[in-house]
């Protein structure tokens, strides 16, 4: 297994995208950021828990046979760490999307919880896995913050109201899950397993660089592969940054923000 990568911070942010991999296992998420207006109960932030809870999945899914026990434990672990600093059952409270991907000797394990996208490519047919959960939440808030003048007041002040309609149905049946501090969180988390043999190569992507197929249809996932294989992940996210500068208003392309954290990783078997 060979892993290539690249991440782009939300110029003027914090990155909130990690990603990180050992012989075995692959992993990818992406922080969910809040407006600078909430206050976020926990000191440690949502780049610290993205990176802790990346390291310890990336460990715990080495030698546990299922890879959403591995996520509970990991995010079990994870709360447990600042559990007594910080309120982490609080809907504010850090909370990530992710992709997961470990090789074996005869097959290959994946996971997807939230809008990261995984894909595989089999012999030359790609198949683009992501959990879409979250956008059918929270929908006349989104539509309402989509429609205010980009970088305006009105804007923040309903983006925000956007993120507390979201949180309040985080890790419900009736909204969605990302991984937070329940690790019952885990077991709704997309996963499944094919033979190694069938997977010829695979990435993992935040919704920010998926922008380039999902979002801007400036490429179709088998186009997209073939670019990650010969021109890298760099090349990949510059792409993407080339296409929301060319759009800063949102007009071409709708979007809640302009420009996203956009991280993608290349995997050849």
């Amino acid at each position: 297994m060979h892993v290539t990568a690249f991440s782009s911070a939300c110029p003027g942010r914090t990155n909130e995208d990690f990603a990180t991999w050992n012989d075995r296992v692959v992993v990818l998420l992406d922080g969910a950021g809040m407006p600078s207006e909430l206050q976020p109960p926990c000191v440690h932030g949502v780049t610290w828990f993205a990176r802790t809870l990346g390291t310890v999945l990336c460990s715990t899914a080495r030698c546990r046979e299922s890879l959403p026990d591995s996520l509970a434990a990991a995010i079990a672990q994870t709360a447990d760490l600042h559990r007594d600093t910080c309120s982490v059952d609080d809907p504010l409270s850090p909370s990530a999307t992710l992709a997961a991907l470990r090789v074996r000797e005869d097959s290959v394990d994946w996971m997807v919880l939230g809008d990261c996208t995984l894909v595989l490519d089999r012999e030359g047919a790609p198949e683009a896995i992501s959990d879409d959960r979250l956008a059918s939440v929270a929908r006349d808030e989104r539509a309402a913050m989509r429609a205010a003048p980009p970088d305006s007041d009105e804007r923040r002040s309903l983006h925000g109201r956007l993120v507390r309609a979201e949180r309040a149905l985080r890790n419900r049946p009736e909204g969605y899950w990302v991984a937070a501090a329940d690790p019952l969180a885990a077991q709704a988390a997309l996963h499944g397993t094919c033979p190694r043999r069938d997977v010829t190569r695979a990435a993992l992507l935040t919704d920010g660089a998926a922008r380039l197929v999902a979002l801007f249809a400036l490429a179709d996932w088998s186009e997209c592969m073939t670019e990650l294989a010969t021109q890298g992940p760099e090349t990949l996210v510059g792409r993407v940054r080339d296409a929301e500068l060319s759009d800063p208003a949102s007009t071409r392309w709708p979007r809640s923000k302009a420009h996203d954290d956009a991280t993608a990783v290349y995997i050849s078997l």
